[in-house]
């Protein structure tokens, strides 16, 4: 078992909120009194603001850098400890005794620790727990509730870094540079964003006059929050359960199985940057057991989802066949599934596209929402971008992460790697595989970037989602440009998002235009993937989600349930009106 020191890195001088153990059930409550005069006595008379927000700089790990030998400390540390991880219910860590293995996808006969299962009893008491914590939390200032999340993003900004981006390299395969702009950067532009947002918000007050006070009381919702988090981003796993948090939420959080080491890190990272008990519940465990608990529950005020399309229409439905139970109408938001596009006018930069097609479609093995997986390119230009992705491809290294030199990583799982390979062999059958289309799974989940090279439009492989290394091209006439776009539109369910590269304004307008619905987040002349807090809001519509924009205000907006408070000074002491005199 891993010693105290693993669970949490060199510490900066703070501690978690202290915990006791309530009588009855067992639940830590905080200590406080929960009577509202005491809660809200803030000792602080003035209009607070939070630090602006300014996106957290990528470190470059090169070699001789201090960040480089960091991370490759903290990767042979966590590499020899087992960790376990259990759940922590209203701040107490519950052992259920049914354990899983978390393991290395890029060697997955590596035992990286044992997370604990919950059973249907844990449930409840994580509902339990969740709503004691709701009477403070929710009438916290919004700026204590903000000062939280602002000390973990300082947090992970410098004691933590290494840790998280370490437990992301092992258990989720990604390289440092991926790493880096996900567990450590986006997570903490995350928690310095939605504060700033979070005022922005809470300053929109309503018109008053010298005779009434109007104003909006910006209240959480009634009842607990349900996030439901995936394997592939750490930074998502922080932002699903904290956004409701911070304005006032308390939330029930169930991490992925395939990421269950960099989950149990946030949710310690958390509890050292002074989070109560309770406000976020970690209870990993079987997700249908879980689902089934909480989506029928009377108190579900809201689901926070990102996660394949099926499940959350599964979820959607069972809410839909539910509302006659609940208190409130849930929330639901979700992020879902992506078949991301790059379509190339004739006018393109090959170079360019080129370097488009394999840095968006091959980092991180393809397992990213919005990674591009369908290509539109002309004839004319096609021989030359086709030579130019190969060439690169077949540079890219792809092996265990914490060699430095390779490029990818590990596909999550043996059911990714084995649903991978049937596209694969699906492609070798029905199309031109031009590079790539190896899978190996004898010691880790590995799969070479493969391009494959398609006639035909309605090509299942251009079709369907695949979340794996793997870009199918279909390669159209110069001169059907804008057929070629009603295709891209209306080839897929989903619009996540999409690229157009053209040197050719009129034509990168008619893309924009034709493309308008196809994509909620739309690039020119550039990769469809890496999207920053703050600069490009993500999420998409059709079959891919909700779109309320993570890294947004618009995305804290659905947490919140406003309330208009009218005050009139000098009510009327006659009812009544001018109207009503004789003539």
């Amino acid at each position: 078992m891993s010693a105290p020191s693993t669970v949490r890195p060199a510490r900066s001088g703070s501690s978690s909120a202290p915990k006791s153990k309530s009588a009855g059930d067992g639940i830590g409550e905080p200590t406080r009194s929960t009577e509202p005069s005491e809660r809200a006595l803030t000792a602080f008379n003035g209009n607070r603001r939070v630090p602006p927000p300014v996106n957290e700089p990528v470190k470059s790990y090169a070699p001789g850098s201090p960040e480089r030998a960091a991370l490759k400390d903290r990767l042979k540390s966590m590499a020899g400890e087992r960790v376990d991880i259990p759940l922590i219910i209203g701040g107490e860590e519950v052992h259920t005794g049914e354990l899983v293995d978390s393991v290395m996808p890029h060697n997955h006969r590596h035992v990286l620790g044992q997370w604990q299962r919950a059973d249907e009893s844990h449930i409840d008491r994580a509902v339990r727990a969740a709503a004691a914590a709701a009477k403070d939390w929710a009438n916290w200032p919004w700026e204590d509730r903000a000062a939280v999340f602002l000390k973990a993003a300082e947090l992970l900004a410098t004691t933590w870094r290494s840790t998280l981006n370490a437990a992301t390299m092992l258990g989720q395969s990604k390289t440092a540079f991926q790493a880096e702009i996900d567990a450590a950067c986006e997570l903490i532009d995350f928690w310095r964003f939605n504060p700033f947002f979070a005022q922005s918000l809470y300053d929109e007050q309503p018109l008053s006059d010298r005779t009434m006070w109007n104003q909006l009381d910006y209240r959480p919702l009634e009842g607990f929050v349900y996030a439901v988090t995936p394997f592939n981003f750490t930074s998502i796993a922080g932002n699903l359960p904290t956004a409701p948090a911070l304005m006032g939420n308390t939330v029930i959080w169930k991490p992925a199985s395939s990421a269950m080491l960099s989950a149990y890190y946030i949710m310690k990272l958390l509890e050292e940057a002074g989070l109560p008990p309770g406000v976020i519940n970690f209870v990993p465990g079987d997700a249908a057991m879980i689902s089934d608990k909480l989506l029928a529950h009377r108190d579900l005020a809201g689901v926070h989802f990102t996660g394949s399309t099926a499940v959350f229409n599964n979820m959607w439905k069972t809410i839909g066949a539910s509302m006659s139970r609940y208190k409130s109408y849930p929330r639901i938001v979700g992020e879902t599934g992506g078949k991301d596009f790059i379509v190339a006018h004739s006018s393109a930069d090959p170079v360019a596209l080129s370097v488009a097609i394999a840095r968006g479609g091959f980092e991180y093995q393809g397992q990213k929402c919005s990674a591009a997986s369908r290509v539109y390119v002309p004839e004319s230009i096609w021989p030359e971008v086709r030579d130019r992705t190969v060439a690169i491809m077949k540079e890219l290294r792809v092996g265990d992460p914490t060699d430095f030199r390779n490029f990818m990583g590990a596909v999550i799982d043996k059911r990714a790697f084995s649903k991978i390979g049937e596209y694969l062999e699906h492609g070798r059958a029905n199309a031109s595989i031009i590079s790539g289309g190896v899978a190996r799974g004898d010691d880790g989940y590995f799969i070479e970037p493969t391009l494959i090279e398609t006639k035909d439009p309605a090509y299942r492989l251009l079709c369907e989602e695949i979340f794996g290394p793997v870009v199918t091209a279909h390669v159209y006439p110069d001169n059907k440009w804008s057929e070629t776009l009603r295709i891209v539109d209306e080839t897929s369910p989903y619009a996540l998002t999409g690229a157009v590269f053209s040197r050719d304004r009129r034509a990168v307008r008619e893309a924009a235009v034709t493309l308008r619905n196809a994509a909620g987040n739309f690039y020119i002349n550039d990769k469809p993937t890496g999207a920053v807090v703050g600069q490009q809001p993500f999420g998409g519509a059709r079959g891919s989600g909700t779109n309320d924009k993570a890294g947004s205000k618009l995305n804290l907006v659905r947490w919140i349930s406003a309330r208009n408070v009218k005050e009139t000074f000098s009510p009327p002491l006659d009812y009544r009106y001018p109207f009503m005199e004789a003539e």
